[in-house]
């Protein structure tokens, strides 16, 4: 006969009801301490009894491994910040439905599609990773002339079968903290590649995010991101409620490499390493809404590019870049409508930036349409001004069919 509930307050009463498939629910009441990894049986789920159960996993091992039909509520789960904190079975064929809800973390929660998981449901509300370290997950996709670090929070369908999907419902994930960034990228959500395994996702909404993905200066080859959208990630909506702040080399505050037909950030968005970029896109963005400052520190950070891909409609409210080769807005591929409501700046001039897995010198042009690049309509507000010597505050060697550009263009260090 089932057993549905089972209470435990110590390692060892943990370890036996984790083992017991008979029993449904897992009620952790206190503080568990020292605990080994703990996997959970399928159907059998995790919640804590009041605000104070936590589990506190043995340093340097992994935490709570789940399989199949599993939900982790209203707890503390807490390993080594370079280890997985919550991580899922490979050999079982399908997750089914996993919920995470009310979960706050300190390590690695990751979600792999691969070797035997072909299916399966993921669902998250409320999941805060205080402090994670993924520098040491060496799998990693690649693309663009870089591979990107893994996330505090991952999701990756790696199967390289078009036919295996994983689908998701993602709200109120948040990662890292102001003066303390996740060590690697913050939140990281994929399909398999160029072509593979698809993830389908109906919304990822985040709360607050920060991290440093610690990139040697110079590389060219590696990247990180704030909020990462990667191959064959399918996502109807994504809506960052907090701001997404980026502190290290090649640290990429927003980007996208998938399908997205909703993205919109109500907070501001900010970077302060070199080139690392406000809203990068290589997919496609149907609707794009930056409803806050976007804002860069670092040499070659760009405000806004589009590289590959496209984007149907971007509005933004206003862009500032501060350094060197940083550029204001880049657009390389075709672009239907851009809208700026409080002007473009740009303060450095001529300095290096990473571009497509190459370090090239660029001029710090407040808006430079590339050849191959196009617009169907601009229309600035604010004006864009430059105060680099000799940057001039707009190139246009692609197509714009309509351009108005309100408060003119002004390079205030001279041309």
């Amino acid at each position: 006969m089932l057993k549905k509930e089972e209470i435990v307050t110590t390692v060892e009463e943990l370890v036996i009801a984790s083992m017991d498939s008979n029993i449904f629910w897992i009620i952790v009441s206190g503080e568990i301490v020292n605990a080994p990894t703990i996997q959970l049986s399928r159907g059998q789920s995790l919640r804590g009894e009041n605000r104070h159960a936590i589990i506190i996993f043995s340093n340097g091992t992994d935490g709570l491994q789940i399989s199949s039909d599993n939900e982790i509520h209203n707890i503390q789960l807490v390993a080594s910040q370079d280890k997985r904190v919550l991580f899922n079975d490979p050999d079982i064929e399908h997750l089914g439905r996993i919920g995470l809800y009310g979960v706050t973390a300190v390590g690695q929660v990751q979600i792999l599609a691969f070797n035997k998981v072909r299916g399966g449901h993921i669902e998250v509300n409320g999941l805060d990773i205080v402090s994670a370290d993924t520098r040491s997950q060496q799998i990693r996709p690649k693309g663009f002339g870089v591979s990107v670090t893994q996330g505090a929070f991952t999701l990756w369908n790696m199967q390289p079968e078009e036919d295996v999907i994983i689908s998701a419902d993602l709200r109120g994930i948040s990662a890292g903290r102001n003066g303390a960034p996740i060590l690697g990228s913050a939140i990281f959500v994929s399909g398999a590649g160029a072509k593979g395994g698809h993830l389908v996702v109906q919304r990822l909404e985040t709360n607050a995010v920060y991290n440093d993905g610690k990139i040697p200066p110079g590389t060219a080859d590696q990247i990180t991101g704030g909020v990462f959208t990667g191959y064959n990630a399918y996502v109807d909506l994504v809506r960052n409620r907090g701001p997404v702040v980026t502190h290290g080399v090649n640290d990429m505050v927003l980007d996208n490499w998938g399908y997205v037909k909703q993205w919109i950030a109500e907070e501001k968005i900010t970077s302060f390493g070199p080139s690392s970029i406000g809203f990068v896109n290589f997919g496609i963005v149907n609707d794009l809404r930056i409803y806050s400052p976007i804002e860069t520190f670092g040499q070659g950070a760009r405000g806004f590019n589009v590289y590959v891909g496209t984007i149907q409609y971007a509005e933004f409210d206003r862009i500032t870049t501060h350094g060197n080769g940083a550029v204001g807005v880049q657009i390389s591929q075709p672009v239907g409508r851009l809208i700026v409501r409080r002007g473009i700046e740009t303060f450095g001039s001529i300095g290096q930036s990473l571009v497509q897995g190459v370090i090239e010198n660029l001029s710090a042009i407040g808006l430079s349409i590339k050849s191959g690049g196009g617009i169907g309509e601009v229309h600035i507000y604010g004006g864009i001004k430059t105060y680099g010597r000799n940057v001039p505050p707009f190139e246009m060697n692609g197509v714009v069919h309509t351009l108005k550009i309100e408060g003119g263009l002004i390079a205030a260090g001279g041309v």
